[in-house]
């Protein structure tokens, strides 16, 4: 089986060429260096350029700022076939899905034209900062400060978790820019930080159970100064612009997840068809089919609805609790299908070199990361 087979509703004919381009670069240029990146613990730069060459990041970027502008279904596209024939964790999706977004609707005219254009080609690498030690959910209760003095902000703290960290050359960091305010979210802002400013320091790659090419990393403030003009949008309102791109991130999340649980399951049903145990093929058991043939109709339904998700999205329409209800069933679908899938690998799903091993430890964390499935029940709660 693969991704052509499924009956899709949210996506064109232009949709589908657009997967073929793809799907090439994803195979070519990612898949193979799979084992190597893991391995160096990072994703190398010079593959940013190749994918910014054919249009695949930020395709939502308007074409007055060198994008296609494109809809949300060619970033889909991207994050299907990355997840489904890639198993790599590139920080593609961090760029295109998320932060390209908050600059796209919140920056300054000065911003976009200094820095879409680089994000598009692959130029540069952003992150956000949001997560910190003592804060990961609760981004009302974060600690750096950014204090004015004069014409610029000098900004103080630490953040950690943070996808794209030692690669990025530009990061969005949230912070406290009045601490006095009430409720404590009133004072969030976000100030765009280059990586090159003094002060700046990026901290451990950090050491993760799976999607190890990933440069998840510690960054560091220490009395960072950049102009007042490098705030996003209006002072104040960080807290409001991070709530509002939230449903899209974790509709992208979904849709990575998704993918990524198809990929277990179709490398499990070959898997079973050829491995023999007395004498037989292991799908040929009872319980094999069985637990297969209910991940299949769970994954029938998880596409269906992932195709609503992204249709409504398309037109503006997805909700946050929506968003959150996606971010919480798809991610907890491919926990379950990839669990039920290295089980039936047996001794040989324990093994790193298998490829259900590393989709079942990098599953872990899409449970937690944007958001656990605590808090997406809690947002969805809140609205019943």
């Amino acid at each position: 089986m693969s991704l052509d087979s499924l009956a899709r509703t949210a996506y064109t004919e232009d949709h589908e060429a657009f997967r073929q381009t793809v799907r090439r670069f994803v195979q070519e240029e990612i898949a193979p260096h799979q084992a190597e990146w893991a391995e160096a613990g990072i994703v190398p730069k010079s593959i940013w350029p190749k994918a910014g060459e054919l249009g695949l990041l930020c395709p939502t970027v308007p074409e007055a700022y060198g994008g296609l502008g494109l809809d949300f279904g060619y970033n889909a596209i991207v994050d299907e076939e990355s997840a489904y024939h890639g198993g790599v964790t590139t920080g593609f999706s961090l760029q295109s899905d998320i932060v390209a977004n908050y600059i796209i609707a919140h920056g300054s005219e000065e911003q976009k034209q200094e820095w879409l254009p680089k994000l598009v080609s692959g130029e540069v690498i952003t992150a956000i900062a949001m997560t910190e030690p003592g804060t990961g959910s609760d981004l009302q209760g974060m600690r750096t400060t950014a204090k004015k003095d004069g014409n610029h902000y000098v900004i103080n703290g630490s953040k950690t978790y943070i996808t794209n960290g030692q690669n990025a050359d530009l990061i969005l960091v949230c912070c406290k820019t009045d601490t006095e305010v009430q409720p404590a979210w009133k004072g969030v802002s976000i100030v765009l930080v280059e990586a090159h400013r003094e002060g700046f320091k990026r901290g451990r790659n950090l050491d993760k159970i799976g999607q190890d090419e990933a440069d998840t990393s510690e960054l560091f403030f220490e009395d960072v100064r950049v102009p007042i003009t490098n705030c996003l949008g209006q002072e104040g309102q960080g807290f409001i612009y991070l709530m509002s791109e939230l449903p899209q991130e974790r509709l992208s999340i979904a849709v990575s997840a998704q993918a990524g649980a198809q990929r277990a399951f179709d490398m499990t049903v070959d898997y079973t068809r050829d491995r023999k145990a007395f004498g037989k093929p292991i799908l040929d058991f009872q319980n094999s089919r069985f637990v297969l043939a209910d991940l299949k109709a769970k994954l029938q339904v998880g596409w269906a609805h992932l195709d609503w998700a992204l249709a409504r999205h398309m037109k503006r329409e997805l909700t946050p609790e929506e968003g959150a209800a996606a971010k919480l069933w798809h991610t907890e679908l491919q926990w379950e299908v990839v669990d039920k899938c290295l089980q039936l690998f047996g001794g040989a799903g324990y093994m790193n070199e298998y490829p259900i091993a590393r989709a079942w430890r990098g599953a872990r964390v899409t449970r937690i990361f944007g958001g656990t499935s605590e808090i997406m029940k809690e947002l969805i709660g809140r609205k019943l």
